[in-house]
């Protein structure tokens, strides 16, 4: 079994150099934030109920018609700097009808005109259907939390509105970790994306050793700030998300991609702390820091709805409808709003595009971030 892309070869290699997703590179060469990025809302079904999950309000048992995949591909069309598409859900491959006449055709639309593909699932269904879209997709991106299927069941069914065994949680663990073996060694790039939160901030070095232990080619740290479904877990300080940033990166398999995003240490902050962690972070090998794409380069899509919002999880209501307006006209309305005007920022000395408004709200409130400069 070779699940290498069909196009593979003739794309410049996602690497540490080459983050399509990170806002920053279509600022620099257009100075200003454009739109190169679409995430489409695939399905609101799944098969777990996270606690963590951001977008878990909307997740339902049944789900009404989507568009017309004819009507999504037009609007991508016109989207005149478009570099990435993300499929995201619940789980975008939940149904199989989904993945033949949904997931598939988009995939290969991006393909053809050479733009780069995520989708963001759980692997915990059955191998053949992530097969069938593997020879068209760039990033395979899972959520890994977990030490154990314990921690798996913990966290991944405490919103079910039915007692889940941890039996059957077990099952789909260790389904969700043999597939990813089996694809990573049949050429998936699949990168896995840890979130510091109250659960797993003390646990990232076990975490990353399963990660790497799994084959994925990619670790992704992010913390976690409360929103929507998630609102009410608890926030934790930034004395503890240092602490498990350098805990991780001390025992770390360096020759592992560590992509880290929406960390709320910048250079411009006036904290030594902050510095010493934004200068490790730029000189550990393998290491980059993404700048948050939502809010600066990305639209999402509701392909049931075809409203249009600035993240998936959608705090914010939606900006327009794909019916009524294109997505580079809606996007420009965005960089007028007058919630992007507080955190629009950019600061090439430190290659930063400043916080989301998620970090912000959770740790910067007040701050006007646009009259800081960095320091280091």
């Amino acid at each position: 079994m070779n699940l290498n892309s069909q196009v593979a070869n003739s794309k410049q290699p996602i690497s540490t150099i080459y983050d399509p997703w990170d806002p920053i590179r279509s600022y620099r060469e257009h100075k200003k934030h454009v739109l190169t990025s679409v995430e489409v809302t695939m399905s609101n079904l799944c098969n777990m109920r996270c606690e963590h999950c951001a977008v878990g309000d909307t997740l339902t048992m049944t789900e009404p018609e989507k568009l017309p995949i004819s009507l999504l591909l037009q609007k991508l069309d016109e989207v005149e700097h478009l570099e990435t598409l993300s499929i995201t859900g619940g789980e975008p491959t939940y149904s199989k009808k989904t993945v033949t006449e949904y997931i598939v055709p988009l995939l290969k639309y991006c393909s053809d005109r050479g733009i780069r593909t995520q989708i963001n699932s759980n692997l915990t269904l059955d191998l053949a259907r992530y097969e069938e879209i593997a020879p068209y997709l760039d990033v395979m991106h899972i959520s890994f939390n977990y030490l154990s299927a314990e921690d798996f069941h913990a966290v991944g069914f405490v919103r079910a509105n039915h007692e889940v065994a941890l039996s059957t949680a077990a099952k789909m663990y260790d389904r969700m970790v043999d597939n990813t073996i089996e694809l990573s060694k049949a050429g998936m790039y699949i990168s896995a994306e840890t979130m510091i939160n109250y659960r797993t901030h003390t646990k990232l070095a076990g975490i990353h050793k399963l990660i790497d232990e799994m084959g994925c080619k990619r670790h992704e740290v992010h913390p976690m700030y409360p929103s929507s479904f998630a609102s009410n877990l608890p926030l934790i300080s930034l004395d503890q998300i240092r602490t498990s940033l350098n805990e991780l990166l001390d025992v770390r398999n360096p020759e592992m991609w560590m992509l880290f995003g929406t960390l709320p240490f910048y250079a411009c902050s006036t904290s030594e702390q902050d510095h010493q962690i934004v200068q490790r972070l730029r000189n550990e090998r393998n290491v980059t820091v993404r700048n948050d794409p939502d809010g600066r380069n990305r639209l999402n899509v509701n392909l049931f709805t075809g409203d249009v919002y600035i993240t998936d999880f959608a705090d914010l209501p939606a900006q327009g409808n794909i019916y009524e307006h294109s997505l580079d006209e809606i996007f420009s309305r965005w960089e007028s709003h007058s919630l992007n005007q507080l955190v629009n920022c950019y600061c090439e000395a430190a290659a930063c595009c400043g916080p989301n408004l998620l970090v912000a709200h959770a740790y910067y409130q007040g701050v006007d971030f646009k009259q800081r400069k960095a320091v280091i």
